[in-house]
């Protein structure tokens, strides 16, 4: 791959070295001829040009390569191309007008310092703007490899950043169900074979998930309601829950374990702690491009983490909208009237990464 790469770059470079000096020497003919009309002898000076000019700004190239002149200082850099744009643009001048000389071009009673010295000016322009075009190409080159690298980079950190937040929710996921389902064994064995079944279900999620960064709202919610399935085992009448959500919906991709790492918090940190026991409401809907996710239930969260976005999964889910979604997703939750509210925004197509 490599080799190809580099084959590529030079058969490019070539390209651009005989097109530019060949554009140079027909824009150059043309000029002449129009002028002056056609005289070999003068017109044949623009080929032996271009010529000397394809070989000057080659042993250049080779030059800047050598020398490395791309990692030197913008000051550093700008004092070698002056000084290697009249160095090369002196020696072409003295080559072409040379070989002009010796093929009886140009005579000794043609020859003139001032015009000498203008061929000089012209070919040194000529030599820098090929210098800055050579360095802008690698400059534009290099940036656009830097900021290649960079999102890879960026691409890696946010994938192991994903996978260790969900690494944290399996454990503290697995526990709590297998607590749901502890006493039913003994006193309901019905029961707790649909209890095993709804676990069955909610393990065979959770090793999907360490495949994928999103899954369909469906797959989710059923996971939902096999936790909530397990978790009124527990509760019994003490625990209420509905679930709605409109069917164009359902195939909307959204961070696997969120919904469900919020319902397992609501009721641990909220229904949990009420005597008489609560509620959980989960509803979603599809607003223009955006999924709107609303999770409810009874209990309340402490004001230091409303503000400080710590406990009650709260960080966990900004976390991952924010690495998924950026600023595209919101998040909310709220105390109002002996219940909390959690509201989840986020672009219906699907993640940005």
């Amino acid at each position: 791959m490599f080799k190809n790469l580099l084959k590529n770059r030079n058969k490019i470079y070539w390209i651009c070295q005989i097109g530019g000096w060949g554009g140079f020497f027909i824009f150059n003919f043309l000029i002449y001829i129009s002028f002056d009309g056609f005289h070999w002898k003068r017109v044949i000076t623009f080929p032996y040009f271009a010529l000397v000019g394809i070989t000057a700004t080659h042993i250049l190239r080779t030059i800047i390569k050598k020398r490395k002149w791309i990692d030197k200082s913008p000051k550093e850099l700008v004092y070698s191309v002056l000084i290697s744009t009249f160095l090369i643009s002196f020696i072409m001048v003295v080559v072409v007008m040379g070989i002009n000389y010796s093929a009886g071009i140009i005579d000794r009673d043609q020859f003139k310092i001032a015009g000498f010295f203008a061929i000089l000016f012209n070919t040194g322009i000529l030599i820098l703007l090929w210098s800055i075009i050579y360095f802008l190409v690698h400059y534009f080159e290099n940036y656009k490899k830097s900021e290649i690298e960079r999102w890879v980079w960026e691409a890696a950190v946010k994938d192991f950043e994903l996978k260790t937040l969900k690494s944290q929710l399996n454990p503290h996921f697995m526990f709590n169900a297998l607590n749901s389902i502890r006493a039913l064994i003994e006193e309901n064995p019905s029961r707790a074979k649909t209890a095993i079944n709804q676990l069955s279900n909610i393990f065979r999620y959770s090793l999907k998930i360490e495949r994928t960064e999103t899954v369909p709202f469906e797959e989710e919610i059923k996971t939902v309601e096999d936790y909530l399935g397990l978790e009124q085992v527990r509760f019994e009448e003490r625990l209420k829950y509905k679930i709605e959500y409109q069917p164009d919906v359902r195939n909307i991709e959204i961070p696997p374990m969120m919904i469900q790492t919020l319902v397992e918090n609501g009721i641990k940190h909220g229904l949990s702690k009420l005597p008489e026991g609560g509620f959980v409401n989960v509803t979603a809907e599809r607003a223009r491009n955006f999924l709107v996710i609303e999770i409810d239930n009874s209990g309340s969260v402490p004001d230091d983490a409303l503000i400080k976005s710590t406990g009650y999964g709260i960080s966990n889910t900004k976390q991952r909208l924010h690495l998924l979604y950026g600023d595209q997703a919101t998040f909310s939750i709220t105390n109002a009237n002996s219940h909390v509210k959690v509201k989840i925004i986020l672009p219906a197509g699907g993640s940005k990464i």
